[in-house]
């Protein structure tokens, strides 16, 4: 078996300890921060030539697609890594992060909660009023959420100065994926974009919907 580098060396201890101390195993910017890497490139790589050694077991179309195999899952203390139990959650839909887009109306959603996604219950627990959205468009992009990805939602009616929460423009039956900011009469929705402007609108005309857990995405 081929002698890993000491980047290898590294990498892998950090999969082994963060899969010991969260049950659920890194994703590929976990593990470039985590190690001190240069790129997400470098940490694929190595990743790759990982999993061909017979060191990890790697699905790449899953953002936490990470294993490792029996006899080397064993912790510091000795319990062995495990894959994360899974929950589905519904995709319910589209949601903009650009401009607000109309609300489907009732007969428009016959087929909400077909599709599921499968989440590691570490991060959406027992998946009550958890549910997924595609996100659409660019405005959320320095927050690193890109136009396709899926952001894992909480439903609430309330979220705290400045989360980041799907809400509902009330007046104009539409809705949108922003910062939360309430100023006074009003609310200021905020894009991580510094090319976009924010929204702003009156606080009675705006509806909290849900509160953002997560972003899945799935990576080539």
């Amino acid at each position: 078996m081929k002698v890993l580098s000491d980047k290898q060396t590294r990498m892998l201890e950090f999969i082994e300890d963060f899969i010991e101390e969260h049950d659920y195993p890194p994703t590929v910017r976990d593990i470039q921060y985590g190690c001190g890497l240069s790129s997400t490139s470098v940490v694929k790589y190595n990743l790759d030539r990982l999993s061909e050694g017979g060191h990890l077991n790697r699905d790449s179309e899953v953002s936490r697609g990470l294993a490792i195999p029996n006899g080397r899952g064993a912790s510091r203390n000795g319990r062995s890594a495990r894959e994360p139990e899974t929950v589905a959650v519904p995709l319910m839909g589209t949601i903009a992060a650009g401009s607000p887009f109309p609300l489907p109306q009732t007969d428009t959603w016959t087929d909400v909660g077909i599709e599921q996604i499968d989440l590691p219950q570490a991060i959406v627990g027992r998946g009550d009023g958890v549910y997924a959205l595609k996100v659409k468009g660019d405005s959320m992009i320095d927050a690193l959420i890109g136009d396709g990805d899926l952001v894992i939602m909480e439903s609430t009616q309330q979220v705290r100065n400045g989360q980041m929460a799907a809400v509902r423009l009330v007046e104009e039956n539409e809705t949108t994926l922003k910062y939360f900011y309430p100023e006074g009469s009003k609310v200021r929705l905020q894009p991580a974009n510094t090319q976009m402007e924010p929204i702003y609108a009156s606080a009675h005309n705006v509806e909290v919907m849900s509160r953002v857990l997560a972003v899945w995405r799935y990576m080539a």
